[in-house]
């Protein structure tokens, strides 16, 4: 069998601070050479959550070095090796440094193979699919709110201001035991994925993402507009936003 490719695939990302936060705790890493882009949002204090994130981003990259096969029994033993492998280094890293107990950090961690993709989600960072002008969340947050909003117990709109949003379920790093979200699916031209941290989807709906994203624009400027949008509509937290186009 003909080895698979790597699709055509142009990616853009950037994580901005926001307006009220200290520090940038959010990553992304864009690297189309090796098919994949990831956004991690760290959590912790005392710069614990950016620790986090980064070990969750260079464990992505040196998983993803290492292989030059591309087959979807490949790319997904790739990515939950990255997930496995960052859980593990965070919780070492914690335990040489006790003061950083509780760090941890969201991840999305998207490949590509073929005419296809493979998705890898812990958090409530999320991973939106735009096909032929229509908007898709292809990931659930792992949060007590969607736990609510699944049962019944509230709509999505009242999750959306709900004090409790950001109390997370699942995190990289945070137990023994991982086990990230996998969604396939396949790509097609002009299809456009954005992954993004809470920072960006707290301040902007989806429909607003949409606008944005429908703009006849270069697609670096429609990243710039979702960072910038954010932070004219409040800025609360870091914000980071990645898109991958399908040539």
């Amino acid at each position: 069998m003909a080895p698979q490719r790597i699709p055509n695939i142009k990616c853009v990302g950037k994580s901005d601070v926001g307006l009220k936060r200290p520090t940038n705790e959010d990553v992304c890493v864009v690297k189309p050479e090796l098919g994949f882009c990831v956004v991690a949002d760290g959590m912790g204090g005392a710069a614990a959550g950016e620790v986090a994130s980064r070990i969750f981003a260079e464990t992505a990259i040196e998983v993803f070095s290492a292989e030059n096969g591309r087959s979807e029994d490949v790319v997904r033993n790739l990515i939950q090796a990255a997930f496995a492998g960052a859980n593990e280094k965070i919780l070492s890293h914690a335990r040489s440094n006790p003061s950083r107990r509780g760090m941890g950090c969201t991840g999305e961690l998207v490949a590509f193979y073929d005419e296809s993709y493979i998705l890898g989600h812990v958090g409530d960072s999320r991973t939106y699919l735009l096909r032929r002008e229509e908007l898709k969340q292809l990931t659930k947050d792992h949060s007590i709110v969607q736990q609510q909003v699944d049962a019944g117990m509230m709509t999505a709109s009242e999750g959306r201001n709900h004090p409790s949003r950001h109390m997370i379920l699942r995190a990289v790093g945070v137990s023994e035991e991982l086990a990230p979200d996998i969604v396939r699916g396949k790509v097609i031209s002009g299809d456009l994925l954005l992954l993004c941290s809470d920072g960006l989807t707290d301040m902007l709906d989806d429909g607003m993402i949409q606008t944005i994203l429908d703009l006849d624009i270069e697609l670096s400027e429609k990243v710039d507009h979702l960072v910038e949008r954010a932070k004219l509509s409040g800025g609360l937290d870091n914000i980071t936003a990645v898109l991958c186009e399908v040539g």
